[in-house]
């Protein structure tokens, strides 16, 4: 779906007569990001392709084509610099290929049980978000299915509503327990208690129908964080179509997941508690695209 282009704060406070304590500006080039999170169903997909013969991403494979003359976003650790896209050297090894590749990825994305919501043949859970897949692997994919990971600055830009800088990515009402809004919680499938017991309490995508953000992205709170293409680290500026690309601990992840509190919900809300070879019950991905 088109996000048009355009600045807003990275940093602020969300109040009823508007954004406050607003600092870090950015701006993003127009890009479209997908509706939906990826889903098992989706990813049973590029599993499939890898174990028929199907070859990881070419070396450089993945940049944002469409700004800086092609070179992709721009390093804010590294000035000048700009992303270098897949890293055939280091990262195809993480990405199985091959007939007896097939129980690898099974049993690596079934680690997370009893939440994963992988299986190793299709079944009811093709609509459920992916995973426990890591940052190469949704890196991987989002190059194989025509994208590329979204930067943290586009990811914050989408559910912000851009110059609007919403409170949550549909507006200011409370989501609540009903799941209306947000899968959080552990509301979803525990009958409202809050009780977080295993895959029940992960939704079909876009069950919280309300929630969707300004350009109609759908569970871009709650649900599974989503993987982003930055590394974590202290914001830089300026940022014009920038992500921190060189180096560091954590990737960055957004959004927040089915078992997060309402404040993990929130746009400007970072988390840095994923390296990113992580597989962990709350993380999946989301792809964006050129415009």
């Amino acid at each position: 779906m088109e996000v048009p282009g355009g600045t807003y704060d990275r940093t602020y406070a969300s109040t009823a007569g508007g954004a406050t304590d607003v600092a870090n500006p950015a701006s993003v080039s127009g890009f479209r990001l997908d509706k939906y999170v990826v889903t098992v169903g989706r990813f049973r997909q590029y599993v499939d392709y890898l174990v028929g013969g199907g070859s990881p991403p070419a070396n450089g494979a993945g940049k944002h084509s469409h700004v800086n003359s092609g070179q992709g976003v721009s390093d804010i650790a590294t000035p000048g610099a700009y992303e270098s896209g897949w890293d055939a050297t280091d990262w195809n090894g993480d990405i199985a290929t091959g007939a007896a590749a097939a129980t690898l990825w099974s049993d690596n994305l079934a680690v997370c049980a009893p939440y994963s919501t992988w299986t190793p043949s299709a079944a009811t859970q093709e609509n459920l978000p992916l995973n426990c897949v890591d940052w190469y692997q949704a890196y991987a994919f989002c190059v194989w299915d025509g994208g590329f990971l979204p930067t943290e600055a586009e990811w914050e830009y989408a559910a912000a509503g851009g110059a609007q800088e919403g409170q949550y990515p549909w507006g200011e009402t409370d989501p609540g327990p009903g799941n209306q809004y947000a899968i959080y919680g552990c509301y979803y499938g525990s009958s409202g208690t809050n009780a977080c017991e295993g895959v029940m309490n992960l939704a079909p995508v876009g069950t919280a129908a309300l929630g969707a953000g300004r350009w109609g992205q759908l569970d871009l709170a709650g649900e599974v964080w989503e993987w982003n293409l930055d590394w974590y680290s202290a914001y830089g500026s300026p940022c014009a179509d920038c992500a921190d690309t060189s180096s560091g601990s954590y990737r960055v992840i957004r959004g927040g997941s089915f078992s997060s509190v309402a404040t993990d919900l929130l746009p400007p809300f970072r988390s840095n508690n994923s390296h990113p070879f992580d597989r962990v019950i709350g993380n999946g991905l989301r792809c964006a695209r050129t415009p």
